[in-house]
């Protein structure tokens, strides 16, 4: 086998993965234009109120900035050396790289790559992403389930009771995994020693229950405050609905776009917001005017990972004395 031929084909998966995304977004895009006018879009936009923007901007960059502090927190107790400063930077660059810059490289390789730089191995950084991870995806499955107690009638009957037994499954999932590092006989198998491996570092990260209150409190307000962010930006195009109303809406929407079939959500948002929001009896066009405005502040928000990447490239390639 010619040297680097797996490392060629890892590469072309990975720019074939990134030209099927494309496709997709594009694909469904496509769709939800054919049956709403754009001028109608571009007119709610334009028309949208530029201060609730700009708070909705500063709601989304203090949920980055908690985001990172909370994954310091993680790899604090892991035994990962660095300040929050690092972390929190590092976070930021991940960001733009799902956000701002799409590649076939996510923000969460860019964050292993970060840690693993500075002498870690990747496999044990990967861990402490992963668990850093499935710590946000809790704090957003009880956001969705306390909005969902507050207001049970929202939503038809059929799509109240999906929700809540695939967000359920979801918390029951993330408590097995605390304690599967219990089951010792698992170790027999590669895999699940694999995932012994992580609920033991879980549990490290959980091992009581100040850390348990610190570590899902933060995770419940980093998805207020992305929450509060969409409710904004509805608000400032003239969607009527209170903040629980957005707390019932957004999680399932954000859980889809966790899905990699698309660019950094894109269409799928778009399809998943339009959906739910019309179930209500809400406008498409001012439904699809505020998914795309809340993409833009996305994005905005990812800018400064893209400024803390210049610095890293200027500072290695900059010339000694």
């Amino acid at each position: 086998m010619i040297a680097g031929e797996p490392d060629d084909r890892h590469s072309r998966r990975a720019r074939l993965g990134l030209v099927l995304r494309l496709a997709v977004t594009l694909g469904i895009l496509w769709l939800i234009f054919r049956n709403i006018d754009f001028s109608g879009v571009l007119a709610v936009m334009k028309s949208a109120h530029w201060p609730g923007l700009a708070l909705a901007l500063l709601m989304q960059l203090l949920s980055t900035w908690l985001a990172g502090f909370r994954w310091y927190l993680v790899m604090r107790e892991l035994g990962f050396g660095h300040s929050s400063g690092f972390y929190v930077r590092s976070y930021f660059k991940g960001t733009f790289f799902n956000q701002g810059l799409p590649t076939s490289i996510g923000g969460d390789a860019m964050r292993v790559l970060d840690v693993a730089g500075n002498g870690f191995r990747k496999r044990d950084a990967f861990k402490g992403v992963f668990i850093d991870r499935i710590l946000g995806l809790l704090g957003l499955l009880l956001l969705n389930l306390m909005a969902n107690a507050l207001l049970p009638d929202l939503l038809p009957r059929g799509v109240f009771w999906i929700i809540n037994i695939l967000v359920l499954g979801g918390v029951a999932g993330f408590v097995a995994l605390v304690f599967l590092h219990r089951l010792h006989w698992f170790e027999r198998w590669r895999l699940s020693a694999y995932l012994l491996d992580i609920s033991r570092k879980l549990h490290q990260v959980l091992r009581d229950g100040r850390r348990v209150l610190r570590q899902v409190g933060l995770s419940l307000a980093i998805h207020a405050f992305s929450i509060l962010n969409i409710y904004l930006v509805g608000r400032s195009v003239g969607l009527d609905y209170d903040i629980v109303t957005f707390a019932v809406i957004a999680p399932p929407v954000f859980l889809l776009t966790l899905i990699p079939v698309s660019l950094a959500g894109w269409g799928i948002r778009e399809g998943a917001m339009i959906g739910l929001f019309t179930l209500l009896g809400a406008d498409k066009t001012v439904v699809l005017s505020m998914s795309l405005l809340y993409g833009i502040i996305l994005v905005i928000a990812s800018l400064p990972g893209l400024w803390i990447t210049l610095q890293g490239r200027l500072h290695r390639h900059r010339p000694t004395a």
